[in-house]
């Protein structure tokens, strides 16, 4: 499966202005701030999209906090190896496929394109390797394989299952009790009740072939793979153990993250998956979270077709931290339109012969994002250069440029 285009990310230590910081930030597992910082080259995994409906809001800022998490270490002079799923067969698109008639690998090849453009007109980098699950199904079966040799897989009536608890480290990357264990599980996706389940929580690896849906022909039997194993093979096969992060939205961290490590450790006779999991909040729309479940969304695409800048958009999500969950304001003092009010400002600065002095402002955006991907903080920095340099406070020729060239690099605004 093929990404999409990479951004033009100009290099500031090329310009002179030397390299990042090191960064560091929220660690699920642990709960705390970590560094980030891999001596050669950075491993992100981040989880993709359900292609069953276009890309929202939520969807655009988890991705957006991985987009910087890259270009700070860019910044700082370490390549990244990124690697991005497609979940591009499970039940909810079935369902949705069959809701309106369409052909489900037909419903997820546009609603994946129309990813793609939402991606290219955000500027985010893309990753390395963008590989649908059923591209990857071989890498799937293989890893449940490697779990039946290791004793931690076993049947219902066809379906193979993983005994969760065949890892001792199962519970800590969520750090949840196994009440909300439970009950979370049975809301995302989870059979907790399914007779003849050795543990309520152990998850489906294989499922055999339903009547009217897709299957494939395996050494399993012919069907298809379970979520969490889709993930824990394309990151053994593509990244290998002990990947520097995991990343996603914060309700993947249970079940789909904590399955899928427990997985790849039980596999690798105890090799830890991922060193950091870092996590995005949720973004929400009339008191609930975006989902497209509920119907609440407020699409990339459409905001595009209305006209909207994309870096206007961009600039409305960087508003906000990335682990925060917050609410999406519509109206004309609402998220939006104070994107486009930043990026007028911003423009007329850097449209400036000669702007306020650049070294503070390109310093404070490093710092700040260095300081767990404050983007907010980085914000603020600019809008101060911003109206120095609108104000009269424009003595460094050089600055705009300099300035102009930090954004485009750090922040992805241009």
């Amino acid at each position: 499966m093929r990404a999409w285009p990479f951004p033009q990310v100009p290099s500031l230590a090329d310009h002179g202005l030397g390299a990042g910081e090191p960064v560091r930030v929220h660690d699920t597992a642990s709960g705390r701030l970590v560094e980030v910082d891999p001596p050669v080259r950075a491993r992100l995994y981040v989880c993709g999209i359900t292609p069953y409906d276009a890309t929202h809001l939520g969807h655009a800022a988890t991705y957006l906090a991985f987009d910087l998490l890259q270009r700070v270490w860019r910044d700082r002079g370490r390549p990244v190896l990124y690697v991005q799923n497609v979940t591009d067969v499970d039940d909810p698109l079935l369902e949705r496929a069959a809701a309106t008639g369409m052909d489900w690998a037909e419903l997820a090849e546009r609603e994946t394109a129309l990813f793609r453009e939402d991606m290219t007109a955000l500027a985010m980098i893309p990753p390395d390797h963008y590989m649908g699950a059923v591209e990857t199904i071989s890498l799937a079966v293989e890893l449940a394989q490697r779990l039946q040799d290791a004793g931690a897989a076993y049947t219902v009536d066809g379906d193979l299952y993983f005994s969760v608890h065949a890892d001792p480290r199962f519970g800590a990357v969520s750090g949840i009790d196994a009440a909300t264990m439970l009950s979370v599980f049975g809301e995302r996706g989870g059979d907790p009740d399914r007779p003849g389940k050795r543990d309520p929580l152990d998850c489906l690896l294989w499922q055999a072939e339903r009547p009217g849906e897709p299957a494939w022909d395996s050494p399993l039997g012919r069907g298809r793979p379970g979520w969490h194993i889709e993930c824990a093979s394309m990151v053994l096969h593509y990244l290998g153990e002990n990947i520097d992060v995991q990343g996603g939205g914060s309700d993947l961290a249970f079940p789909h993250h904590e399955m899928s490590a427990s997985e790849a450790q039980v596999a690798t006779a105890g090799a830890p998956f991922a060193r950091t999991y870092v996590h995005a909040g949720m973004v929400g729309l009339e008191g609930e979270k975006m989902s497209k479940s509920k119907g609440n969304l407020v699409l990339v695409s459409a905001l595009r077709r209305d006209g909207h800048d994309p870096m206007a958009i961009r600039l409305a999500l960087l508003a906000h931290h990335y682990r925060n969950d917050w609410e999406w304001a519509g109206g004309t003092d609402g998220d939006l339109e104070r994107g486009v009010s930043r990026l007028a400002r911003w423009r007329a600065a850097l449209a400036q012969a000669a702007g306020a002095p650049s070294s503070a402002v390109v310093a404070d955006i490093r710092a700040a994002l260095a300081a767990d991907l404050d983007a907010p903080r980085a914000l603020a920095a600019v809008d101060d250069w911003a109206e120095a340099t609108l104000t009269g406070d424009a003595t460094d020729a050089d600055a705009p440029a300099t300035v102009g060239l930090a954004l485009h690099a750090l922040l992805g605004i241009h």
